[in-house]
């Protein structure tokens, strides 16, 4: 059977994606576990969904993708690297391309980006971070938005890590804007990117101990009184479910 599927005009090819890794399930408005402190106290504990990372897509990719990603691959087989090596997988999503790249051939695909003049993707306009604590052996990703002026277009790179080891290289020597937003994915996500110029916090104390944005981190904070009642800290609240 052929990956291709096709829209009703019979005209526009429609990736078809793998099946997705379900790496959780969600109970809950908010994730919470079910009973103690720090539980769901929305009420609707009833609800209960899946988790799932999107697959890879099956060519073709439909657009520009297909051309792009040629044009990647040839590039990188021209330094010498398998392409299937240094792209983990790649997946249209929601009209988006994204390529999942080893995190040791991270430097090379991104200048490789900037540089081959079919590409030519000049602007990085940031990093974000993001922590999948179902995502065993791979638990914090690096997702960079990539922009090409030159030819109007858009694309992500993402890279993953261990919890036990998270560490990428920085990409600041490819695109110097990276220098505070990889700073601030150090801050509240604990990715350590290797070769920064100067990898401190940005935003939290220099002593502040965890980083904020990991879903295992604490909620915390301080019991307060509103209007004669004492309301407790979040993770000393109790579950409705």
């Amino acid at each position: 059977m052929s990956d291709e599927r096709h829209e009703e005009n019979g005209s526009v090819p429609v990736p078809r994606e793998d099946t997705g890794e379900v790496i959780g399930v969600r109970r809950g408005m908010f994730g919470a576990g079910n009973g103690g402190s720090g539980g769901d106290t929305s009420g609707y504990g009833g609800l209960v969904r899946t988790v799932a990372l999107p697959g890879a897509t099956n060519r073709p990719y439909g657009g520009w993708f297909d051309e792009m990603a040629d044009e990647l691959e040839g590039a990188l087989e021209e330094q010498g690297l398998v392409p299937g090596n240094a792209i983990e997988k790649t997946v249209v999503d929601r009209g988006e391309i994204t390529f999942h790249i080893e995190r040791a051939h991270l430097v090379t695909v991104a200048r490789t980006l900037r540089d081959d003049p079919a590409l030519r993707f000049e602007l990085c306009t940031g990093v974000s971070g993001v922590h999948f604590l179902g995502d065993r052996g791979r638990e914090l990703h690096a997702v960079y938005h990539l922009r090409s002026i030159t030819h109007g277009r858009l694309i992500r790179l993402e890279v993953s890590a261990p919890d036990a080891d998270p560490h990428v290289p920085s990409l600041v020597e490819v695109y110097p804007t990276n220098d505070w937003h990889e700073r601030e994915t150090y801050d509240f996500f604990g990715l350590i990117f290797d070769g920064h110029p100067a990898l401190t916090r940005i935003m939290m104390p220099d002593d502040w101990q965890g980083f904020p944005q990991r879903k295992d981190y604490p909620l915390g904070g301080i019991p307060v009184e509103y209007k004669g009642a004492q309301i407790p800290a979040p993770d000393q609240r109790r579950s409705y479910n």
